[in-house]
């Protein structure tokens, strides 16, 4: 059953009868006004102010049938007139006039005195000092349930957890891919909350909590979903700053409103997504010490170590900064598991796709494995974009299905570079420029073992600042990167700058981005992978928020870190060097693949080898593998190698730092 849809249902009904009290309301202080402002302009023509001396004209000539003394000024009514219905009033103000009774008793007018009316000033006196706490009252109450959630002055700690139940979520297994030992290990958790008496037999006790940690958009909000849908029992679900405010005191009371409530619910699922914003170590190292956040935490603790597992209780959380998590809280007994939720693998990408791509229209040209094996390094969330993109772009072009070259187009938007400015008019000189740089880096990686083949070339400027780019696509998934890869890598990201300084003798500041990612994989290699001769295998840099780009810092001494910069610089030269060394030996090459560039913008990898080997005189592919068996028969080898092997995908090797981007 939903719970959910009658809440829904009683939500919109109390929302409904709320606008028709809200407008009567209204329409009825618009009313009242209207009434008011006539009444008020009638009582102006009835209830004239004149002045003393005109009430002492009309007292002479007798119009006047009667007074009161109110004791700040005299009522007067007057006679009426002949066929008049109604008595002209009129007011004036007190004057000492000791001449005044005598000459209304002379006149017979009909004298009133003043009488105050204690009940009344009683009622002014006591409403004049409630009525202004009531208001006080009334709005701090308000104050308080929109700063605390709910519950008006007294529920400012009240929990805001949302219940769920299996519909709700609408999630399962099926729809969480990619995370196939996530899911292995969570699928334990639901089989005993369906099969509690299995596991107690054996003396086999129900894990309090599960920590799920890993980069952005990975899925690990999905999963707790579908753990819930799969267990088909209620799902609590929070945000570690939502107990977090700004009263001291209001985290820890929310955490005991929250666990209270589960305990009714039980068996059931509490979520906390991002917990790092209340379970941060208290060490002073990680930003501790405040003190509401440790109250939070301090109350988190104690309730985890309170409830009954029996009961069907499980706490499942959240983080992508695992390393400032408090120790208390990751020890067994509370977390007992950390549930490790990476990037996918290609079987994981490609089962990612086919989720995300079940519900669109796609024709017979698609291959999702081409794409998967393209989308290294891109999460769940990055491929649920892409494939979004796609049908946006069909659509856009007028068709009905989603094409190869629709996700292609989208992967480039999504992860390389943004959209083409079509509109963004390079100079000849830069056009020019880009041209050689571009070609300078495929070139490099032609001319090279251990790189990865062209996929594509173009000098068409993107929205995310990229005047071109050259992109590259790993013949199969690597986990491993060897030395000499490496610096296959860092001589092509420095091909650029070499055929800049080649062709025209200058440089610009387009290889920006190359010398940045070129230093961080020789600060890698000399730092982290032990592949200096001078550290060898001495760690030199700790990593920290690895699921959040791993920025490390330098834990060695100063002197130390001064070498280290040395040999990074090396390395650099040394790759530099060696991209000057090919692109020299083959300047003829290098210009006439830079002109074709130049007049056609973009050009495809097939198209970039297939000129290389044409003005290097190489046979094709297909020629040189029959070669080589040949060579082999006669007990030869084929001692000329190089780079050929293309796909059809565009992609780069693990991420968008892999791109080249001026």
């Amino acid at each position: 059953m939903d719970n959910r849809e009658p809440n829904k249902q009683n939500n919109n009904k109390n929302n409904k009868n709320g606008q028709i009290i809200m407008t009567f309301i209204l329409i009825s202080l618009f009313v009242l006004f209207i009434m008011s402002m006539i009444t008020n302009k009638i009582s102006a023509q009835l209830n004239q102010e004149i002045s003393y001396t005109k009430f002492l004209e009309k007292i002479e000539a007798g119009e006047i049938e009667k007074i009161q003394f109110t004791g700040t000024q005299i009522d007067i009514v007057a006679k009426a007139k002949e066929g008049s219905l109604y008595k002209q009033t009129y007011y004036t103000g007190m004057v000492d006039d000791y001449e005044l009774l005598p000459l209304l008793k002379k006149h017979n007018v009909e004298i009133f005195g003043y009488i105050p009316d204690n009940t009344s000033t009683w009622i002014y006196n006591i409403l004049s000092f409630v009525l202004p706490l009531v208001i006080i009252w009334g709005l701090m109450g308000f104050l308080m349930k929109r700063m605390g959630g709910g519950g008006g002055m007294m529920g400012v700690g009240k929990s805001n957890a949302k219940v769920y139940v299996e519909k709700s979520t609408g999630v399962t297994f099926k729809d969480v891919a990619g995370q196939d030992e996530a899911k292995e290990s969570l699928q334990e958790v639901v089989d005993f909350l369906h099969n509690p008496g299995k596991y107690r037999e054996i003396g086999a006790k129900l894990p309090k909590g599960a920590l799920l940690v890993g980069p952005p958009g990975t899925g690990k909000t999905l999963l707790a979903k579908a753990v819930a849908g799969e267990a088909k029992v209620p799902f609590f679900s929070l945000a570690g700053s939502d107990f977090v405010e700004m009263f001291v005191g209001v985290g820890a009371s929310r955490v005991r409103d929250l666990f209270k409530e589960a305990q009714k619910h039980a068996p059931c699922i509490i979520f906390i997504d991002e917990i790092d914003a209340i379970g941060k170590s208290r060490d002073s190292r990680f930003g501790g010490g405040n003190d509401e956040r440790e109250q939070t935490l301090n109350q988190l603790l104690a309730e985890m170590d309170g409830f009954d597992t029996s009961k069907g209780l499980l706490i499942l959380a959240a983080t992508n900064r695992p390393e400032v998590l408090d120790k208390a809280l990751l020890r067994p007994g509370r977390f007992d598991r950390r549930i490790i939720v990476d990037r996918p693998d290609q079987k994981g990408r490609l089962e990612t796709l086919k989720v995300h791509a079940k519900d669109v229209l796609m024709d017979e040209t698609v291959d999702l494995d081409a794409l998967a094996l393209a989308t290294a390094g891109l999460v769940g969330s990055d491929l649920a974009n892409m494939i979004n993109e796609a049908a946006i772009n069909a659509v856009k072009n007028g068709r009905k299905f989603v094409n190869q070259s629709d996700l292609f187009d989208a992967f480039e938007l999504v992860a390389v570079g943004g959209k083409e400015k079509k509109n963004r008019v390079m100079s000849e000189k830069e056009k020019r420029i880009v041209s050689y740089h571009e070609v300078g880096h495929a070139m490099v990686t032609a001319l090279q073992k251990d790189t990865e083949p062209v996929q594509k070339i173009t000098i068409v400027p993107r929205t995310m600042g990229a005047l071109g780019y050259t992109l590259q696509t790993p013949e199969e998934e690597k986990f491993l990167d060897t030395k000499e890869e490496l610096l296959a890598k860092v001589t092509t990201y420095m091909g650029g700058r070499a055929a800049e300084e080649i062709a025209f003798g200058s440089i610009t500041s387009g290889a920006a981005n190359d010398i940045e990612q070129a230093t961080n994989i020789a600060k890698s290699m000399i730092t982290r992978f032990g592949m200096s001769d001078k550290f060898g295998m001495m760690s030199l840099v700790t990593v920290e928020s690895q699921y959040l780009g791993g920025r490390a810092s330098m834990n060695c001494a100063e002197e130390t870190a001064a070498e280290v910069d040395k040999e990074i610089l090396k390395v650099i030269n040394s790759c530099y060097a060696e991209a000057i060394r090919l692109l020299t030996e083959n300047r003829e090459v290098l210009d006439k693949i830079s002109d074709y560039l130049y007049e056609h913008e973009t050009i495809t990898g097939k198209e970039f080898m297939k000129i290389f080997r044409e003005l290097k005189g190489l046979p094709e592919p297909e020629e040189e593998a029959a070669k080589e068996e040949t060579a082999e028969d006669n007990g030869q080898t084929n001692a000329e190698e190089v780079k050929g092997t293309q796909i059809d995908i565009v992609i780069d090797d693990k991420s968008q730092e892999e791109n080249d981007e001026i």
